[in-house]
């Protein structure tokens, strides 16, 4: 059997245990009960826009700078030093960047640093009594700054771990929290199929500092806590066409958050010539069917694409990426990729 087709077995079989496992549930489906009950929302955000156009289903994928926020040990499959920069027009008039740096240790190590920002412009206080505002204003905005490391173990098998530091601040009050990626990659040596497994957003409960004043006037200085918002990611991807000029590569991904019910997403992308891409992707929560119209997603459908272009001592790929959201309207991406 051609390898090729035995990846393309390998990605139906993955597609159907991911797909049945999905409707089953690893945990009871409680996604609505679990809403809402996690921190830090912000680094749940797709940070590039390849992955984002490809329905973030990536970590299986990923082999460039993006890795930082995808998939920790896809950075082994860097092919040389890259810096990434991100800009996301988010719903509500929030805008989200992220910028990421990769270097090679050489050897089988490597090593990254990633900033992701979500912010917005001040913003009025208003009260019941003041519908219309205070005269008061204040602002929001959401950090994250982390520190890679991956290794590549064998010529198959790469491991790779990113510690973040998170910072979110409304008004008078912040929360902080440092938080753990870990991922692995692993070639399973037919075709070119492989396998990964991220668990994403790790650490303790945490709980907002400062000072508020209630409607009372009371001024209150504890609060609850709250989980970070942890997954757990299966990947599978490979290619079921390449050749001198075409790349095809197909890929799936189960998701379970904490927070939420789990979900399965598709992606694809084309290549033509390594200078062309188009891509796209789709997200399914449980219980829908893969195809047709998304019902309960927040998110289903995305599309993009990208041009790689040579700039004589350097590579730059620039990517967009389209997003589309059932109730809140359509967030665009664009990322700019340069090799050093």
């Amino acid at each position: 059997m051609p390898l090729q087709l035995r990846s393309a077995v390998l990605f139906a079989a993955a597609f159907m245990v991911m797909h049945q496992t999905a409707h089953a549930q690893l945990v009871p489906n409680l996604g609505g009960q679990r809403s809402g009950i996690s921190s830090f929302q912000f680094l749940k955000i797709g940070a590039d826009a390849r992955g984002a156009a490809m329905g973030e289903a990536v970590i299986a994928v990923t082999n460039d700078v993006s890795a930082l926020y995808w998939n920790p040990a896809g950075l082994t499959n860097t092919v040389s030093d890259q810096v990434v920069f991100s800009h996301t027009e988010w719903v509500v008039d929030l805008q989200h960047e992220f910028v990421g740096m990769s270097y090679s240790l050489g050897g089988n190590d490597f090593v990254g640093l990633s900033f992701i920002s979500l912010h917005t412009d001040p913003m009025q206080v208003t009260t019941e009594y003041r519908p219309t505002g205070t005269g008061n204003y204040f602002s929001y905005s959401d950090i994250a700054v982390g520190a890679t490391y991956a290794r590549k173990m064998t010529d198959q098998f790469s491991f790779g771990v990113t510690a973040r530091y998170v910072r979110e601040t409304i008004a008078e009050l912040h929360a902080d929290a440092v938080m753990i990626d870990i991922g692995t990659y692993y070639y399973m040596g037919i075709g070119s199929s492989r396998f990964s497994v991220v668990v994403s957003n790790f650490g303790d409960n945490v709980s907002p500092a400062g000072s508020v004043a209630n409607g009372a006037g009371v001024t209150v200085t504890t609060f609850q806590d709250f989980s970070p918002p942890t997954m757990f990611k299966l990947g599978f991807a490979f290619e079921p066409l390449q050749d001198e000029l075409n790349r095809l590569t197909a890929s799936i991904q189960l998701n379970h958050p904490n927070d939420n019910a789990e979900n399965i997403r598709l992606g694809a992308e084309y290549e033509y010539d390594k200078m062309f891409f188009l891509r796209a992707g789709v997200k399914r929560t449980i219980g829908e069917s893969v195809f047709g119209r998304s019902t309960s997603s927040a998110e289903d459908l995305s599309f993009g694409g990208g041009v790689r272009i040579p700039l004589g001592i350097t590579i730059a790929n620039v990517d967009y990426a389209f997003t589309n959201f059932n109730e809140l309207g359509s967030v665009h991406r664009i990322s700019v990729m340069v090799n050093y």
